[in-house]
C-alpha cells in the first residue's frame, strides 16, 4: 500500500510540475538573447539564436554551392548535379526575364537568397523537442534555457534581409540612374514634374520603398512563424497520454510535414523573385 502511494504521488506531481499548453508553446516560442529583454523594444538585446542559425545555414548554403561548381563536368551529370543545374538555370531564367541589364551579379545574388532562405525554412522540419531533451539530457538546459531554430520566423532575421534587399535597391537605382537621376525620380514620379506635385511624388516614393522592405520581411515571417506554430500545437496532441492524442499527433503531424514542404520551397522562391523584381525595378524609369 505505501508503494502504491508513493508512485501515485509521484505522478500526481510530475503531472503538477508539467507545464501547460500555453507555458509549452511560451518556452519554445522564446530565443536564446544576449541579454534579458526588459522592454518590448530594446535594441541592446540580439537574438542569439538567430544569429548563429542564420550564419550556419549561409554557411552550408555556400559549401552546396562550392561543391556543385567543383564536381561539375562536362559529360553526363549525376543526380547532384542534375538537381543543381535546373535549380542554376531556373533562377537564370527568371533573372533574364525580370532584370534587363547587366546580371553578374544580380543572377547568383538570387540563387543565394534562394538556397539560404530554403535552408533556414527548412529547419522547421526539425523535432520541436529535439534541442530541448538534448539539452536536459546532457546538463545544459541552464547554459541553453530557450532556443528557436528557424531563422525565418523571427521578424528580425527577415527584416534584416529585406533591409538588405533595400539597400540593393538604393544602390542600382543610383547605379543606374545616378544620383541627380535618382533624385529627379523621387521628386518627379509618378505624377508629374510640376514643383507643386514634388512633396506628393517623394512622399508617395518613400511610401513605396517602405512597403516593399516592409512586407517583403513580413510576408516570409508570418508564413514561417504560422508553421512554426502549427507544428508545437500538433505537438501538444502527443503529450495527451491517450491512444486518440498520439494517433493525431502522428497524422496531423506526418500530413502538416508534406504540405510544409511546399511552404518551404515556395516561400524561398517568392523572397528570391521579390528580390529580383524590386532589383529590376531599379534598372527602370518611370
Amino acid at each position: 500500500m505505501a508503494t502504491e502511494l508513493s508512485a501515485e504521488g509521484v505522478a500526481n506531481n510530475v503531472a503538477e510540475n508539467a507545464p501547460t499548453a500555453s507555458e509549452y508553446i511560451h518556452h519554445h516560442l522564446t530565443h536564446f538573447q544576449s541579454s534579458p529583454q526588459h522592454a518590448i523594444i530594446d535594441f541592446h538585446v540580439i537574438n542569439l539564436d538567430t544569429m548563429f542559425w542564420s550564419v550556419a545555414m549561409g554557411v552550408i548554403g555556400l559549401l552546396v554551392m562550392w561543391l556543385a561548381a567543383r564536381k561539375a563536368t562536362s559529360g553526363v551529370p549525376g543526380r547532384f548535379q542534375s538537381v543543381v543545374e535546373i535549380l542554376v538555370e531556373l533562377v537564370e531564367d527568371q533573372s533574364k526575364a525580370i532584370v534587363h541589364g547587366n546580371r553578374t551579379f544580380i543572377a547568383p545574388l538570387a540563387l543565394t537568397v534562394f538556397i539560404w532562405v530554403f535552408l533556414m525554412n527548412s529547419m522547421d522540419f526539425l523535432p520541436v523537442d529535439l534541442f530541448s531533451s538534448l539539452f536536459k539530457w546532457t546538463g545544459l538546459t541552464e547554459v541553453f534555457p530557450h532556443l528557436r531554430v528557424v531563422p525565418t520566423a523571427d521578424v528580425n532575421g527577415t527584416l534584416g534581409m529585406a533591409l538588405g534587399v533595400f539597400a540593393l535597391m538604393i544602390y542600382y537605382n543610383i547605379k543606374i540612374k545616378g544620383v541627380g537621376g535618382f533624385v529627379h525620380e523621387l521628386f518627379c514620379a509618378p505624377f508629374g514634374k510640376h514643383p507643386v506635385l514634388w512633396i506628393a511624388n517623394f512622399g508617395f516614393n518613400i511610401i513605396e520603398f517602405v512597403a516593399k522592405t516592409f512586407s517583403l520581411g513580413m510576408r516570409l515571417f508570418g508564413n514561417m512563424y504560422a508553421g512554426e506554430l502549427i507544428f508545437l500545437l500538433i505537438a501538444l496532441l502527443g503529450s495527451t497520454a491517450t491512444w486518440w492524442g498520439f494517433g493525431m499527433h502522428v497524422f496531423a503531424g506526418t500530413i502538416w510535414a508534406i504540405f510544409h514542404i511546399l511552404i518551404v520551397a515556395l516561400q524561398a522562391f517568392i523572397f528570391m523573385m521579390l528580390t529580383l523584381v524590386y532589383i529590376g525595378q531599379a534598372h527602370e524609369g518611370h
